[in-house]
């Protein structure tokens, strides 16, 4: 069987609050294949959101093992686990967090002026990304220039550029209406038909419906996993809504 990309081994993480001590998670164990598409839900204080600071090397678990494609990273240093992040785990945030003085395309190339790239490769990359998620003729806009749908698509391009193993997205849609949520959710979903591993972490089940998998957190631990039957078509649902918005003509 080949070896999960991400494998968690009673994953714990305690936090001191005020004298008190806080488990946020109690034992997390959990296998990710290469190419899911894992929805992680829960209410909030489930564990949720650590889980995917600890999955992302944004932070390091108080006991048990972390391994991405392989390699033990729970006991690395915080020099180590900046790497990782860079060269194999790509971010998308719930508020883009795009530099809002910066183009859409300097914005893309950033991870890669930390990698030592030169300019012209972080531009033909960034341009690559660019196209990738539709917006090739928005390069040289700013942030403010940007509907939340397009801030998004160019937070996913910058997501990609350093060519990831491993997508996280943490409440992608959660600052988006219903139409522009389900055409990011589309765009991940033709990330994960091509291969990509995605990881979104959401409290929506409507976006949870369209992962391949739903992974339940109550309490910092997990008490549901289970396969979606038949993920909801992300594409077609945004075409549906779309044409709704459509005013009838025969009825003008």
């Amino acid at each position: 069987m080949a070896t999960p990309l991400i494998t968690t081994r009673e994953l714990v993480k305690s936090y001191a609050l005020g004298g008190f001590v806080v488990q946020a998670l109690r034992g997390v164990s959990l296998n990710i294949n290469t190419g899911e598409f894992v929805a992680v839900m829960g209410p909030s204080g489930s564990g949720k959101s650590t889980f995917m600071n600890l999955l992302g090397c944004l932070d390091t678990p108080t006991a048990g093992e972390y391994l991405l494609a392989g390699e033990r990273v729970s006991g690395l240093d915080s020099d180590a686990l900046a790497s990782i992040r860079n060269r194999r785990i790509g971010f998308v945030f719930q508020s883009f967090n795009l530099l809002p003085r910066t183009s859409a395309l300097e914005n893309i190339a950033l991870p890669l002026l930390y990698c030592g790239v030169s300019a012209d490769e972080r531009n033909r990359r960034a341009a690559e990304r660019l196209a990738e998620v539709g917006l090739a003729d928005r390069g040289h806009h700013h942030p403010a220039q940007l509907s939340g749908g397009q801030q998004q698509r160019v937070a996913i391009a910058r997501a990609l550029v350093n060519n990831p193993v491993l997508i996280l997205a943490d409440e992608p849609t959660g600052a988006l209406d219903t139409l522009t949520s389900c055409e990011v959710m589309a765009l991940l979903q033709q990330l994960n038909a091509k291969g990509m591993t995605v990881v979104v972490v959401t409290h929506e089940h409507e976006i949870a419906e369209f992962a391949k998998r739903v992974v339940l957190f109550r309490d910092g631990h997990v008490v549901e996993d289970h396969a979606v039957e038949r993920p909801k078509d992300a594409a077609a649902l945004a075409a549906q809504l779309r044409a709704e918005q459509i005013p009838d003509k025969a009825q003008a």
